[in-house]
């Protein structure tokens, strides 16, 4: 069964802890949007409100809303992650993705997530290290990523042409970039965030997605629940 992982761009930290908590019981983790309104056009939290807000609730000892009841994975689509990188650690992520066009270090990257904990405890009961994921857009080529492959967890393809805005429509090209990346590299982990909904999902599936990432799709749909049961069966 394909993993399905509710996409949320909260405008506030209040909204933040509303849609966070729809999803706790139904699904393990969800995505938080990071958007700054530079890399793209649009600004979510905190850069929506006060971007020296995260800095202040990590100051005062405060992790994401209901962090001991479900996981979350933030996407930086941000300049210089680099920068930020070490706040999304500490605020409690369990997968954290950057995006290739914006990054201008990876290998640090790689070294500040891969060398941390999220805190928490596997069922074996061993420490959960934090995930590293790298995004490519699609009008990047493949070879943009291909360098660091082998040192992140997943990679995660847009399938959106403009990133950073829900409700876009499905681009069909990225099911090209999944067959490339699934024949080169057959054991990577890839992710699919943008224009997931009940008609792409079957054929991002069958190209070899092991993730699907949906946002208005399931928050728009009248059944949560049914929505996340019918993408995660596609």
């Amino acid at each position: 069964m394909t993993e399905v992982i509710p996409a949320l761009m909260p405008r506030s930290f209040s909204e933040l802890r509303e849609s966070i908590e729809k999803f706790i019981g139904i699904v393990p983790l969800v995505q938080l949007d990071v958007m700054d309104g530079v890399f793209v056009p649009e600004k979510s939290w905190p850069y929506s409100e006060n971007k020296n807000e995260l800095q202040e609730l990590i100051n005062g000892h405060d992790t994401i809303p209901f962090w001991e009841d479900i996981d979350f994975e933030v996407d930086l689509m941000i300049e210089n992650p680099e920068q930020e990188i070490k706040n999304w650690i500490l605020f409690g992520a369990s997968r954290i993705i950057v995006h290739v066009e914006s990054v201008r270090h990876m290998d640090f990257i790689i070294e500040e997530v891969q060398g941390s904990i999220a805190g928490k405890q596997e069922e074996d009961g061993h420490e959960k290290k934090i995930e590293i994921g790298l995004a490519v857009n699609i009008d990047t080529p493949n070879k943009m990523i291909e360098p660091f492959i082998r040192s992140v967890d997943f990679i995660q393809c847009m399938g959106i042409a403009k990133i950073g805005y829900q409700g876009q429509l499905f681009d069909e090209r990225v099911i090209h970039k999944i067959e490339d990346l699934r024949e080169r590299y057959p054991d990577v982990t890839i992710s699919v965030d943008g224009g997931v909904n009940f008609e792409s999902a079957p054929k991002l599936t069958a190209v070899g997605a092991n993730r699907l990432v949906s946002g208005s799709t399931i928050l728009k749909s009248k059944d949560i629940e049914e929505a996340i049961s019918l993408l995660q069966n596609a």
